[in-house]
């Protein structure tokens, strides 16, 4: 009965009382004791804590205070947003002891809806990474089949939805983190507007562009979760709050327009995904809905301007984890020749970040370098400007815009790992979302191909998130 719910169907059995709350976790417990031990989609989960909660939400439940939009809904969360009593390591040796003090205010927010944190789940180091392998800890597979990746860097947390491990999950997006895996894992996946949800107790990889976003099984659940983590916090000074732009009653009349951008259907496009989206397109024109081809000239570039603008954001707040404040410090015997402070923060920096780390963090740090700053990094944000005024303009034209996710389905364990150009290509379709600030969502597409689902990227304009979810929601059932 418990198998693969959704929110709404675990409300309305916990109100009839088919089963208990605490009937509910131990079922996505023993589940994640039998199964994880193959897909490593969790790093830490703290029994203690979730029982007292269990016991805790389960009074609420039977006092009638039952008016909580997520009562009882166990959630997992990525690995790099802080729940108090939990560690948060964002997957990386250097922060492997860090106890969060505090929750992340996206944290409080579904707690105070009755929400049951499950545990904490894995990631690529720092959010960096597009395959869930760069873990300082485990290599998190893909429950649709156990030899390919569940893509990144929230793979953890796509991969614990798709495992059924649990109905819904929190990640973080800052060039794709939440929609590529959740294409992969043939889940849902939103990337808010930026400012639209608060950052603050998220660890942050480049703060222009991080963004905390929900995976489930489907867009009603993505919305309820949504509706919780959404507006503004007095704690986060990028915060804006949720200004909603939407026109329902067009969507509901069918009258919408919707942009096909030709740089996205080109070269290096799987055939398949193609294919598949072409026929979505197809039925939706039969149900009344228009489509017309638009151009995003600056899009080509949006790949080289993002790894400019993310690796210099992480080379500046990386540069925290020095081996002195907190988090890992290297222990030095008598034989270490230590001759001043810069051998400890270079020997700790050293052995506490993992590989893909430190090769952003030179790059951002060579890109805002004395004699280079002009060349790339003040090059980046121009184009990065140019980016925004495409979709601006698309946005003239377009209510919509339709893109694949990713250019291909999942790739094997160990195929790209050492070839990060290649590896930086999983995103050249969810980065230029993030640098332009948009919402976008992932749906998995129903030609199934090999177990692997094809993706749709929906993108909307700035606080178009629920247009997103009733068009989405519509496509769902279409």
């Amino acid at each position: 009965m418990i198998e693969n719910l959704t929110i709404k169907k675990i409300k309305e059995y916990l109100e009839k009382k088919e089963f208990s709350i605490e009937e509910l976790v131990n079922y996505y417990l023993k589940k994640i004791e039998e199964r994880d031990k193959e897909i490593n989609a969790f790093l830490e989960i703290n029994y203690d804590l979730v029982l007292k909660e269990v016991k805790k939400i389960q009074k609420k439940l039977n006092s009638k205070d039952n008016n909580l939009r997520l009562l009882g809904i166990p959630i997992a969360i990525k690995d790099n947003i802080l729940v108090k009593g939990y560690h948060c390591t964002a997957a990386s040796k250097i922060l492997e002891n860090y106890l969060a003090p505090y929750d992340a205010t996206v944290i409080k927010k579904l707690k105070s809806e009755g929400a049951i944190i499950l545990g904490k789940t894995n990631l690529d180091e720092f959010a960096m990474g597009s395959s869930t392998e760069n873990s300082a800890f485990k290599i998190t597979r893909n429950p649709l089949n156990l030899e390919y990746v569940p893509g990144g860097s929230s793979g953890g947390s796509a991969a614990a939805v798709s495992a059924d491990f649990c109905p819904v999950a929190l990640g973080s997006d800052t060039g794709g983190s939440i929609r590529q895996p959740a294409a992969f894992c043939g889940i849902v996946g939103l990337k808010p507007t930026y400012g639209s949800v608060s950052r603050y107790g998220l660890i942050a990889f480049a703060s222009s562009l991080d963004q905390i976003g929900p995976l489930s099984k489907n867009v009603e659940d993505a919305k309820i979760i949504f509706d919780v983590i959404k507006g503004k916090d007095e704690k986060d000074s990028t915060s804006l709050g949720y200004l909603s732009q939407t026109d329902l009653e067009k969507i509901k009349s069918k009258k919408v327009k919707i942009g096909i951008p030709k740089e996205f259907f080109g070269q290096g496009l799987d055939e398949r995904i193609k294919v598949s989206i072409n026929n979505l397109i197809q039925k939706l024109e039969k149900e009344g809905f228009s489509f017309q081809e638009i151009s995003l000239p600056y899009s080509k570039y949006a790949l080289a301007c993002y790894y400019i603008v993310a690796t210099s954001e992480a080379s500046s707040n990386l540069a925290r984890y020095d081996g002195i404040k907190y988090g890992f410090s290297k222990t030095f015997s008598q034989t270490d020749e230590i001759k001043n402070l810069m051998d400890v923060y270079l020997k700790s920096r050293g052995e506490g970040f993992g590989k893909e780390v430190k090769r952003r963090i030179m790059l951002g740090t060579y890109s805002l370098s004395s004699g280079y700053y002009d060349a790339y990094y003040s090059k980046a944000k121009k184009i990065q400007f140019l980016i925004k005024k495409d979709f601006e303009n698309a946005f003239q034209k377009v209510d919509f815009i339709f893109t694949p996710t990713s250019p291909f389905f999942p790739f094997k364990i160990g195929e790209k790992v050492d070839n990060p150009l290649s590896m930086y290509l999983s995103d050249i379709y969810t980065v230029p979302i993030n640098l332009a600030g948009l919402p976008a969502i992932s749906l998995p597409l129903k030609d199934k191909v090999d177990n692997f689902y094809p993706a749709l990227q929906i993108i909307g304009p700035h606080f178009s998130e629920d247009s997103l979810f009733y068009l989405s929601n519509f496509i769902e059932n279409v």
